[in-house]
C-alpha cells in the first residue's frame, strides 16, 4: 500500500534533470509512493488539471517546463491553487527563488536541502 499527500492524490514531478530525476524515483520507491514525471509545461498543468495531483515538485532551473510561468498559472486557478508546490533550485540563485516565492512557489528550496529533506516530503503527512 502507498502513502500519497493529501488523501491519495498523485505526486506529479517536473525535472529534467537525470541525476535528479533519478535521486527521486529512488526516494519514492523506497517510500512506497507512486510519482508521474512530467517532462514539459503543458505535460505538467494537463497532468495536474486531469489528476488533481496532492503535491507539485518543479525543478526551478528546468529549461523545459517554465517553472515560473507554470507556477504562476497553477496558483491563479481557483480548483489548483491549494495544491502544494514544493520548487528546488541552485542555493546561490537568489533571483529565482525570490522569483519563485512571488510565483507562488509553496517552498522553495536549495537542492541540497531538497535531496536531504526528500524521504520527509514524499511522506504523509508532508513534513516541510
Amino acid at each position: 500500500m502507498s502513502s500519497q499527500p493529501d488523501n491519495g492524490r498523485p505526486i506529479v514531478v517536473g525535472v529534467d534533470d537525470m541525476f535528479f530525476a533519478a535521486k527521486i524515483n529512488g526516494a519514492a520507491e523506497i517510500a512506497g509512493v507512486k510519482i508521474t514525471r512530467v517532462r514539459s509545461a503543458s505535460d505538467l498543468i494537463a497532468y495536474v488539471e486531469k489528476n488533481s495531483a496532492g503535491l507539485v515538485i518543479i525543478d526551478l532551473n528546468s529549461s523545459k517546463l517554465d517553472p515560473l510561468r507554470t507556477i504562476r498559472y497553477l496558483k491563479s486557478k481557483a480548483e489548483l491553487k491549494a495544491i502544494p508546490v514544493i520548487g528546488f533550485v541552485s542555493h546561490v540563485q537568489a533571483d529565482l527563488i525570490n522569483a519563485a516565492q512571488r510565483a507562488g512557489c509553496d517552498h522553495v528550496m536549495p537542492r541540497s536541502a531538497f535531496s536531504k529533506k526528500l524521504p520527509d516530503l514524499l511522506s504523509l503527512p508532508l513534513k516541510l
